[in-house]
């Protein structure tokens, strides 16, 4: 997928975004994404903003969608992390335009997570993945970092008072990290009020469900997946109750 058009003579033209119609736009866009490719995704972003669009309406059909088409051939094993990484990357040249409009327009975020690699562990690629997928698929994203002792954790919730408490280890020395983190929460109180979801390469579902955790994800598709899920029931759960 590319915006370049291939001419008779081998040579080749750019695609002028503007000419498009809006659905053309919005079909381009997802190819753009899929290829990594920021600067056009930034373009088509204010082209829909300049023809009336609302910004959740370029979020959800724009760019969740692109991102939506990405994690699906991501967790079939079509694309790799490095691709899926470009297209996160081209997703937040979007999201950087459209970040203030929607905060202004009070626009319903499907949830909000914070995530951060546990104490001891500096790896963040699978985090970052996991936080950029996230917050193409609507989700605010709290990142915490690197090295979060329990402390970080603790503050974070209260703070911002997620939907989702996210943890990432890639060594099997700090994995176990993890449940300390879940016991503090469980000791304060609070463990029932927050979904938690753990992942990273060492780890697997036995580990997840041996530590406390709400469910193990092996990478950034299934995380999404698996949190819409998680939110999802949360809503019907609240709906019958109210």
């Amino acid at each position: 997928m590319s915006d370049d058009v291939e001419l008779e003579d081998g040579a080749e033209e750019d695609i002028d975004l503007s000419s498009l119609s809006d659905e053309e736009l919005v079909q381009q866009m997802h190819d753009d994404l899929y290829d990594g490719l920021k600067a056009e995704i930034e373009e088509g972003t204010h082209i829909l903003l300049a023809r009336g669009w609302t910004p959740d309406k370029v979020l959800a059909e724009a760019l969740v969608e692109g991102m939506r088409i990405v994690g699906i051939d991501f967790r079939d094993g079509i694309l790799f992390v490095p691709e899926v990484l470009m297209a996160a990357n081209a997703m937040k040249g979007g999201m950087f335009i459209l970040r203030p409009l929607l905060a202004e327009t009070g626009a319903a975020r499907i949830g909000m997570m914070i995530i951060g690699t546990v104490k001891g562990d500096i790896h963040d690629i699978g985090k970052n993945l996991v936080g950029m997928m996230m917050e193409g698929a609507g989700f605010e994203v709290i990142d915490l970092g690197i090295n979060n002792p329990v402390e970080s954790y603790m503050e974070a919730i209260e703070q911002h008072q997620p939907d989702i408490v996210g943890m990432s280890a890639l060594l099997t020395t700090t994995m176990p990290y993890m449940k300390v983190v879940i016991d503090e929460m469980v000791e304060r109180g609070i463990r029932d009020d927050y979904t938690v979801l753990v992942g990273g390469a060492p780890l697997n579902e036995a580990f997840g469900d041996a530590i406390g955790a709400d469910a193990y994800c092996r990478d950034a598709a299934v995380a999404v997946e698996t949190a819409k899920e998680f939110m999802a029931r949360r809503h019907n759960q609240l709906a019958a109750t109210a």
